[in-house]
């Protein structure tokens, strides 16, 4: 079998869709056990148990910070092919490892060999560049959020399910799914970087330091960036405060919080897979990023007042629907970018996220821990959500007046041609 030949796009892309959506199953599968796992582990309650799940998650988002501009860099040298199937594998190997360990400090070892195979989807949105043109980019970049959005929700909902089971049931489902994705893809996934397209690896230039400097070679990004930054940030709250926040405000049980997220599951992959391949076209990325950002404040703000459980469901509407703003935001920023350079671009982007993952958790399971400890001056369990929302405001100023700047300086330019 020949691997170097040009792709077969819809093969590719579902492939690509596949292991995105497995590599960030593996992080949702664990958020609906981990309230009852860390109570166990720590001896303590649900408040104490964010904070560790804050610690959990730098731990992993170290190591992506770490690993991917490596693994970006690797692929640009060598192809994106083998670098996605050795992640594969490496998820695989540290699921199994995840669902035997006896202590906090083996589950924190487990967080950080996840941290660094999770490193593969800066290869996997690269890869969806290199067999990506013209209107269809921001497009494709769409199914790739709605492999993470179902991904990491439905791992929320096959965890609380299998998880009432037995808390180490939905770890070794997780690897069984990897371990058959990697072989699946050995037989039938071709290398989408052409020969010509490749360059050597240099270790500078993957430095997760220097991957972030490398972004100030476009800085007409500069302010989409820094909105890029902020929204992630912002959906910290949501990703992992959510499980905590149910338990401490509605005493929900782990099938309860299953349920909720199969259903952001359906909105995610409905938004993502369908809806935003019709506002996009229609709508252009710009509007498509600054809409994105205000539905995403709209529904933070929403679900940090709740008062009821059932308002969950209906309040997680307009915050999916800011789901439309991640793909046109990417999609504009790979347009600047040349074909051999995608795999580095996508580094510097996901090491971007890792710090964003970095900061966030820790940020809200602190937020959340403070306003719900015993001895707190005042109870409020919403507070995380209430400043993600305040971000995603922020992001939205940022980014119209990138627009309006990128706009002046296209007059300019016209006016005053070369």
């Amino acid at each position: 079998m020949d691997n170097q030949t040009e792709p077969k796009r819809p093969a590719a892309l579902g492939f690509i869709f596949i292991t995105v959506f497995i590599d960030v199953l593996g992080l949702g599968i664990i958020i609906p056990i981990l309230p009852k796992l860390l109570e166990q582990l720590i001896h303590s309650d649900i408040s104490m148990a964010t904070q560790y799940s804050g610690y959990l998650t730098f731990a992993y988002a170290l190591m992506q910070f770490v690993f991917s501009p490596i693994l970006g860099n690797l692929s640009d040298r060598f192809g994106r092919r083998p670098v996605l199937l050795c992640s594969l594998f490496g998820f695989g190997v540290d699921y199994l490892f995840m669902a035997f360990a006896p202590t906090i400090a083996w589950l924190f070892v487990g967080r950080i060999v996840a941290g660094i195979a999770g490193a593969s989807s800066t290869t996997a949105t690269a890869y969806i560049a290199d067999i990506s043109t013209g209107d269809k980019r921001a497009a494709n970049f769409g199914l790739v959020g709605a492999a993470t959005g179902l991904g990491f929700i439905l791992g929320i909902g096959l965890g609380g399910y299998l998880g009432a089971i037995g808390l180490k049931i939905p770890f070794m489902v997780a690897a069984g799914l990897a371990l058959l994705n990697a072989v699946y893809g050995y037989f039938v996934l071709p290398e989408s970087l052409a020969p010509e397209n490749r360059r050597a690896f240099n270790w500078k230039r993957a430095n997760p330091i220097g991957s972030l400097v490398r972004l100030n070679a476009y800085p007409v990004l500069a302010g989409l960036i820094s909105a890029f930054t902020l929204v992630y940030i912002g959906q910290k709250a949501v990703e992992s405060v959510l499980a905590f926040y149910l338990i401490e405000k509605f005493q929900w049980t782990l099938p309860s919080i299953s349920s909720l997220g199969i259903f952001i599951g359906v909105l995610l992959v409905s938004i993502q897979g369908g809806l935003i391949r019709i506002i996009i076209p229609k709508y252009g990325q710009k509007r498509s990023i600054v809409a994105g950002m205000i539905f995403y404040a709209v529904g933070l703000v929403l679900i940090a007042f709740a008062g009821y459980g059932w308002m969950m469901y209906l309040f997680m509407i307009p915050y999916c629907l800011g789901g439309i703003s991640g793909p046109a935001l990417q999609g504009i920023i790979t347009e600047k970018v040349a074909a051999n350079e995608q795999g580095e671009l996508q580094g510097a982007l996901t090491s971007l996220v890792s710090v964003t993952t970095i900061i966030g958790p820790l940020l809200m399971t602190s937020i959340f821990h403070h306003f719900t400890r015993k001895d707190t001056s005042v109870y409020f369990p919403g507070a995380p959500y209430l400043l993600g929302a305040i971000l995603m405001l922020i992001s939205v100023f940022i980014a119209i007046r990138s627009f309006k700047n990128q706009r002046a300086k296209a007059l300019l330019e016209s006016a005053n041609p070369a």
